[in-house]
């Protein structure tokens, strides 16, 4: 058997390796750039832009379901069914009232066209309630199943309003509470005079500089909107100057007089104080009264006339 031998023929040159591509950079955009700057995570990122448009859609759809009604509808359902179930409006518990009249509030209180608790409008009750002179201050809320509570803080009377013929109960501040009758008007001081009541603080705070006489007060009149005449129980009235100071240092002046010489309960009708630089008092006629109370009523009016020259 003969040899056979293969030659092989030479392998091809190897190709010189190739160098490896350089990656292009890829350019980011602003945007991008600021939200991989951002210590979020691109995915809470996503979640939070979800929420966002189905809120949004909420909104819209909410939106959309008032303006056709839609809600209103809901809510009247929701409310019938509500008052089906037993829970309405059948009592009113009154917190805080001791001078006002409760069967007003009552009133008040269920005078809505649907007694369903949930259809009864608490802010409306209140915006009612406070637009009685009474209420300085009130506050409504439900109790399941059928009661309105009603907690209320009353004004407190401080003086009679007298105008054009009518007599109305005011507090410190004025406001009127309500009218009163000469048989019925409690015993408190009585202003007078168009928008007197306005005045009552002002007045108040006259009294306070003198406050031996204010428990001796009777009533005031506010004068041509300008000024004060008091009037005490003894029968007397002192009128007083325009403006505050000049009213609060003649009033004063007064309560040292009458400390001093004893002016009110004499029977003088008058002490005029209106011109700070002269105190005049009227004296009632000869005749009016016996004699020897018109000589106690001149010693007074020698005393305080030697009281003011020692002190000039």
């Amino acid at each position: 058997m003969s040899k056979t031998q293969i030659k092989r023929g030479k392998a091809p040159p190897r190709r010189p390796a190739r160098a490896p591509k350089k990656r292009r950079k890829i350019q980011q955009s602003r945007l991008n750039a600021i939200i991989n700057a951002l210590p979020v995570s691109p995915q809470r990122l996503q979640q939070v832009a979800n929420w966002t448009i189905g809120l949004s859609l909420c909104a819209v759809a909410a939106i959309a379901a008032h303006a056709t009604g839609v809600t209103a509808k809901i809510h009247e359902e929701y409310a019938q069914a509500v008052g089906r179930a037993g829970f309405q409006v059948k009592k009113v518990e009154v917190v805080g009232a001791d001078r006002i009249d409760r069967l007003k509030l009552y009133d008040i209180a269920l005078a809505q066209k649907d007694r369903s608790m949930a259809a009864v409008d608490l802010e409306d009750v209140r915006a009612d309630l406070m637009k009685y002179g009474w209420i300085k201050d009130a506050r409504v809320s439900r109790r399941l199943p059928d009661t309105l509570v009603v907690d209320i803080v009353e004004r407190t009377p401080a003086a009679i309003w007298q105008h054009s013929g009518r007599l109305s109960l005011i507090d410190d501040k004025g406001v009127v509470l309500e009218p009163v009758t000469v048989a019925t008007m409690p015993d408190l001081p009585l202003v007078i005079g168009p928008r007197a009541n306005q005045r009552s603080q002002d007045l108040a705070r006259l009294l306070a500089e003198a406050s031996s006489l204010k428990e001796l007060l009777a009533g005031a009149t506010w004068v041509g909107n300008r000024r004060w005449d008091l009037r005490f129980r003894s029968g007397e009235t002192l009128s007083l100057p325009e403006g505050e100071a000049e009213a609060k240092a003649a009033l004063v002046k007064f309560a040292h007089m009458d400390g001093a010489n004893r002016l009110l309960g004499r029977g003088i009708l008058r002490f005029d104080m209106r011109d700070p630089a002269r105190f005049v008092l009227r004296l009632p006629h000869e005749g009016q009264v016996a004699p020897a109370k018109l000589d106690d009523m001149r010693a007074a009016v020698d005393a305080v006339a030697a009281s003011q020259s020692s002190e000039g």
